[in-house]
């Protein structure tokens, strides 16, 4: 008889401290352990790019050269562009224009239609990139730079595009003038559509 009290007193030891689980235990052990164990956090969804933003640039990590530069250098070229861009952005059109070359002429437009096709903008941005190797002929030098331009339609629609813009300048050769010894725009595959000539 005391050794059946030793051995019923042993098993409950045995139960109360964690040992064989009695029926209907396992169900409420999981749900406490479940709700116990933190949830992995789910990933918040991706904010898309706000519309009219920059496409951006290709991703060219060449370093680029800190040295001073001269106004007739690959870089000088450069600047020109990004001065076109800057009065295209706060509406100086004619000046923009006269950054082509032939004083415009060469944008393949008159004033009136230049101004006309960039007013149909509510914005207009330009994002530059590192120029091409300069490249020379017949006296001339070319540079081709890369660019993005990006914005809203003056109906409010965002727009986006990649392309170049080539500019070319005279070299210092006797009878040159300083005009033409300047970097010009001559070619943009940014420029929009301009509709008839004027």
């Amino acid at each position: 008889m005391i050794s059946r009290l030793v051995l019923l007193l042993a098993f409950g030891a045995a139960a109360c401290s964690g040992g064989a689980p009695g029926p209907g235990t396992d169900a409420a052990a999981n749900r406490q352990a479940s709700a116990a164990t933190p949830k992995a956090a789910e990933p918040a969804p991706a904010t898309p790019a706000p519309s009219g933003s920059a496409e951006g640039l290709p991703d060219d990590r060449t370093p680029v050269s800190e040295a001073p530069f001269a106004a007739t250098s690959a870089q000088g070229a450069a600047d020109v562009v990004q001065s076109y861009f800057a009065l295209l952005e706060s509406g100086r059109r004619a000046e923009a224009r006269a950054l082509w070359g032939g004083g415009g002429a060469d944008s393949g437009r008159g004033p009136g239609r230049f101004n006309a096709a960039y007013a149909a903008y509510a914005e207009y941005h330009g994002q530059v990139g590192a120029p091409g190797a300069m490249e020379g002929a017949a006296g001339s030098s070319f540079v081709e730079v890369p660019v993005s331009v990006y914005g809203r339609r003056a109906g409010g629609q965002a727009f986006q595009e990649r392309g170049t813009i080539m500019l070319r300048r005279v070299n210092d050769v006797p009878g040159s003038t300083p005009e033409q010894r300047r970097w010009h725009i001559i070619q943009s595959t940014v420029q929009p559509a301009l509709g008839p000539r004027q």
